[in-house]
């Protein structure tokens, strides 16, 4: 029998499968130690602890999914129930179950009402890879087959399959083999600080729109289908566009008739403090791709959600529409997804974060990081921020390996019992919606002692 598995497994043979049995996201696995590894056990609101009973605050809600915290009994409950009621059932054949439906009718009394269906999938990757497909079905049952190309950003993140990495912008993920998709072309990201030029922020923002209809027009506007982006960047580094960037990008959308689809899976149900991000940015998608905040993280479900004229279209000319998931719509994760749902809305959190979380967490980020010697900008809005680690602010000057840089704070955060994520030397922060006042005083005392503790390895302090 297998040595790994075939006794009782203690503490170290979880790390030890983990480094020898599976293929793990975004590691280069040579380097992969079992010693190295941390074991996760228990969480509770804001904190997670690990098997040495350390305890940490998770200042990323995961991986931005978390957003009603650790253990709560009302999504627990209804998955229990639901699991005991009926714990499977597919939506072929014509065939429904409660908890969808209903799941349904809440995500629509949220939506704005220009939306009419959705299709459930079980991840944001699966969503944006859908929505390629569905772009061009709707163009070609719209009698405008040539209207294939769809538009991403440089930097951009849509998932890791084939397709949402061929929309997503990150050369890395291009770099696994000659797999992506053709027809799918990139523009610069919004990245203000990443700019020396003279122009103003809001000069910026627009010239940086600019670069969609200079894409459009290479092109040929009759063969772009779509432009595919998310409202803030997230994986990218937590990038805010400056605020003439997203209504400059709908009129050029409208002026040469190409669909604007919003990946939503990290800024929608209440990231912002508004119900989706476009939301905050003011603008008004064709399409949006949803998962994450939709179940909390609880269980898997994403969704691709279509505006009237597109689900009219596909539903009305297009005859079957041969495409479906074993789990879409799934009866569990559905339930989840309703008390998630219902816990955003009636128990008040995407108000909370509006009107005090968002606030707070903004305040106390500027209030103790504006003048830090490593910080070069703060961004952020409701219960989202990033902190761009610098050599200099006034300058807008980067470090040269950024990614070092990133990786020393976050490790630094880590050891003082703080979990945050690092892209570059962007420093990305995203508590769960339900964060107190003193969870936030409690991640702003850890993150600044792990940006001194960065600033001195680097002789800044």
């Amino acid at each position: 029998m297998n040595d790994i598995v075939g006794h009782a497994l203690a503490q170290q043979d979880y790390r030890e499968i983990h480094v020898a049995r599976h293929l793990l996201p975004f590691e280069d696995h040579k380097f992969l130690k079992a010693e190295d590894a941390r074991v996760m056990v228990r969480g509770e609101g804001l904190h997670v602890w690990d098997d040495s009973g350390k305890r940490f605050l998770d200042g990323m809600s995961g991986l931005w999914c978390t957003t009603l915290g650790y253990g709560r009994p009302e999504l627990v409950a209804a998955a229990a129930a639901q699991m005991e009621s009926l714990s499977y059932c597919s939506q072929f054949f014509n065939t429904t179950h409660p908890a969808v439906a209903q799941l349904s009718a809440k995500l629509f009394d949220i939506l704005p009402p220009h939306y009419s269906r959705i299709l459930y999938t079980n991840s944001g990757s699966e969503a944006n890879d859908i929505l390629i497909k569905l772009v061009r079905r709707y163009w070609q049952l719209a009698g405008r087959p040539g209207k294939r190309v769809l538009i991403g950003r440089h930097n951009g993140y849509h998932g890791a399959t084939v397709g949402s990495a061929s929309l997503g912008g990150m050369k890395l993920m291009h770099q696994l083999g000659e797999t992506m998709l053709d027809e799918v072309h990139h523009i610069p990201e919004p990245y203000w600080f990443g700019y020396q030029g003279a122009l103003t922020e809001q000069e910026f923002g627009l010239q940086a729109a600019m670069e969609l209809e200079i894409k459009i027009l290479e092109l040929g506007p009759e063969k772009v289908g779509a432009f595919v982006a998310e409202p803030f960047q997230g994986a990218g580094g937590m990038i805010f566009p400056p605020s003439s960037y997203w209504p400059e990008i709908q009129r050029i959308c409208e002026k040469y008739d190409v669909l604007i689809c919003a990946d939503e899976v990290v800024g929608g149900f209440g990231r912002t403090g508004c119900w989706f991000a476009h939301d905050y940015f003011g603008f008004e998608p064709d399409m949006l791709t949803i998962a994450k905040g939709l179940t909390s993280g609880y269980v898997p479900m994403g969704g691709l959600v279509l505006s009237q004229r597109i689900a009219d279209t596909l539903a009305d000319c297009g005859g079957l529409f041969a495409h479906g998931l074993t789990y879409q719509g799934h009866p569990v994760a559905a339930a989840v997804a309703l008390a998630t749902l219902r816990l955003l809305d009636e128990g008040g959190v995407v108000e909370y974060v509006g009107r005090d979380l968002g606030p707070y967490l903004q305040y106390r980020l500027r209030d103790a990081f504006s003048q830090h010697v490593l910080v070069g900008e703060i961004q952020g809005a409701g219960a989202v921020a990033a902190l761009q680690l610098a050599l200099s602010k006034a300058g807008k000057e980067r470090f040269r390996n950024e990614n070092a840089v990133g990786l020393y704070c976050m490790r630094k955060a880590q050891e003082h019992g703080l979990i945050v994520r690092t892209t570059g030397a962007r420093v990305i922060i995203a508590p769960a919606l339900v964060a107190t006042p003193d969870d936030i005083d409690e991640l702003v005392d850890k993150l600044t002692l792990a940006l001194d503790d960065t600033a001195r390895a680097l002789k800044l302090l």
